[in-house]
């Protein structure tokens, strides 16, 4: 089984379902987890595209993307997640951490709850995913043994200061701060979590998305048990790489 956490609110539509149905396509159970135990709301905005302008073609939700997020909203796992208190990190073989940048994500992005969640994931040296701010709850994440991040000592990507910044500028006439969850940018507060700044991989541009067949505009990196990826257009990838790191951890529990 496959752990996902969520918010109540307010999670990218892109980053949570693509994962979910390529997991399913490879017959992984994927398991959701709120706050409440309740279904999680994803950013409308990123639906529906209100608010966005001229730039919702750029920056809102695609249609495979949302066609995903249809099938994944008519799911039984979807609409019976568990708590974040009854998460037995024991029962599961690897985690997704979805991002999102909407003021409900704060939640999720602060939760002490997963924070120890992820903590034991890396303990027990089981694949961890994180993708755009899925990564800053990673980076929150400190070993009480070490008193330093999980990711502390690994090379990691995360939504990249261009992208946020070029998304928030587009749109703050209208939207003021929708684009900037915390003062900080997402790559500079990973960045401080890092032993050394150099361990953050910008990757490409980060401006095409990746497609189910055409994987090359996705940028991800994987250290040990952890994936990271920036931003929704690294979501196919991100999803099959994550895939991948799954049957190498089988394969090195398992033994010769």
């Amino acid at each position: 089984m496959i752990l996902m956490p969520l918010p109540d609110r307010d999670f990218d539509p892109s980053e949570t379902a693509i994962p979910w149905k390529i997991l399913t396509e490879n017959r992984l159970q994927v398991v959701f987890a709120t706050p409440y135990g309740n279904p999680g709301l994803a950013d409308m905005r990123m639906v529906t595209g209100e608010g966005l302008g001229v730039w919702k073609r750029l920056l809102a939700a695609r249609k495979d993307a949302l066609a995903d997020y249809g099938l994944m909203l008519g799911s039984h796992e979807f609409n019976n997640p568990i708590k974040y208190a009854a998460i037995d990190s024991s029962k599961f073989s690897g985690m997704i951490l979805p991002g999102g940048h909407a003021p409900g994500m704060k939640t999720y992005l602060e939760s002490i709850e997963l924070q120890k969640v992820i903590v034991d994931f890396f303990k027990r040296g089981k694949p961890v995913g994180a993708i755009c701010h899925g990564v800053v709850l990673v980076s929150r994440s400190i070993d009480p043994d070490t008193g330093k991040s999980v990711i502390h000592e690994y090379k990691t990507t995360a939504l990249l200061k261009m992208q946020e910044l070029s998304a928030y500028y587009l749109t703050f006439s209208r939207l003021g701060n929708y684009y900037r969850t915390y003062p900080d940018t997402v790559e500079d507060e990973v960045k401080s979590k890092l032993s050394d700044s150099r361990n953050f991989l910008q990757g490409n541009w980060g401006i095409f998305r990746d497609k189910t067949h055409k994987l090359k505009h996705g940028f991800t990196v994987t250290d040990r048990n952890f994936l990271s990826a920036r931003w929704p257009g690294d979501a196919h990838r991100f999803a099959n790489d994550f895939v991948t790191l799954l049957g190498n951890s089988a394969r090195k529990m398992s033994g010769p």
